[in-house]
C-alpha cells in the first residue's frame, strides 16, 4: 500500500472541502449536478474517444497501481537470481524446470523456461528485450490516459462555466438568481481544475515512474538470465546486477 499516495489524495480533498469552508461557500457550492456532467463524463467521452479499448482497458487496471503498486524490491530479486545460478552451476540449466512453475510473474516464468529450453544467450537477450519494450510501451500508452484526462478536464470545466453564465444571462432580470447561478457556473471550473490537478495529472506521474520502474526491474531479471546462459560465476552475476540498485 503506498501511504504517499493515499495521504496526497486526502491532503487534496481536505484542502479543497476545507478552503470552501473557510471562504464560506460551505460544502453546497461544491455539488452540481450539471458541472459533474460536463466535466467528468464530458472528460470520460473524450478519453474513450482518444483511446483504444484495450489501452483504456489497461489503464483502469492500472489504476490500483497508484494506491498498491507492484513489488519494488531489486535486492531480492538479486538474490533470486543469484540463487538460479547456483542451481544452474550445480545441477545444470534443466535443474531449473522446478523454479518455472512457482514464479506468479509471467515475464519471469517465460525467461526462466526459454534458459531451461536452452535458448543461445544473444537470442534470449534479444527476445526479452523486445519483450520489455512492448509491455513497457503499451503500459505508458494506458498512463497517458490519465494524462489525456488532465488536458480535456480543465477545458470541460471552462465549457461548465461558459453554460453556466449563459444560463444566468437569461435570469438577468430576477436579480435574486443571479448569485447562485454564478456560483454554480464556477462550480464546474473548479471540478475541471481540481480533477486535472489534484488527481489526474499526478496519477499519471506516478504510473509513468512505477512504469520505468518496473522496465529496470525486468532488465535486471535479463541481465541475471542472460548470465546464467553464459555460465558465469554466481559471486560475478551479483556483483554485476549490484548496479541496478542504484537506479
Amino acid at each position: 500500500m503506498d501511504i504517499l499516495s493515499l495521504a496526497g489524495l486526502v491532503l487534496a480533498l481536505v484542502a479543497i472541502v476545507g478552503g470552501s469552508l473557510a471562504k464560506g461557500a460551505g460544502l453546497s457550492a461544491l455539488w452540481n449536478f450539471a458541472a459533474f456532467l460536463i466535466v467528468i463524463v464530458g472528460t470520460t467521452g473524450a478519453v474513450l474517444l482518444q483511446s483504444g479499448l484495450p489501452t483504456f482497458k489497461r489503464a483502469l487496471q492500472l489504476a490500483r497501481w497508484i494506491v498498491q503498486p507492484p513489488p519494488d524490491d531489486r535486492k531480492r530479486l538479486i538474490a533470486q537470481v543469484v540463487d538460479w545460478a547456483g542451481t544452474a552451476r550445480k545441477q545444470g540449466l534443466l535443474g531449473l524446470e522446478s523454479q518455472v512453475a512457482r514464479q506468479s510473474d509471467r515475464f519471469i516464468a517465460k525467461g526462466l523456461q526459454m534458459l531451461v529450453d536452452g535458448v543461445e544467450p544473444e537470442t534470449l537477450r534479444h527476445m526479452l528485450e523486445i519483450e520489455i519494450a512492448a509491455e513497457e510501451h503499451a503500459d505508458t500508452q494506458a498512463a497517458k490516459v490519465f494524462e489525456a484526462a488532465g488536458v480535456y478536464a480543465p477545458t470541460l470545466g471552462i465549457v461548465g462555466a461558459v453554460l453556466g453564465l449563459m444560463s444566468v444571462m437569461k435570469n438577468l432580470a430576477d436579480p435574486s438568481k443571479l448569485g447562485s447561478g454564478i456560483a454554480a457556473a464556477f462550480t464546474a471550473t473548479i471540478y475541471g481544475i481540481a480533477s486535472a490537478n489534484c488527481l489526474f495529472l499526478p496519477a499519471a506521474s506516478k504510473l509513468k515512474a512505477i512504469i520505468r520502474r518496473r522496465a529496470g526491474d525486468r532488465e535486471l531479471v535479463l541481465e541475471g538470465l542472460v548470465s546464467i546462459a553464459h555460465g558465469e560465476n554466481p559471486r560475478n552475476i551479483e556483483l554485476r546486477l549490484g548496479g541496478f540498485l542504484h537506479g
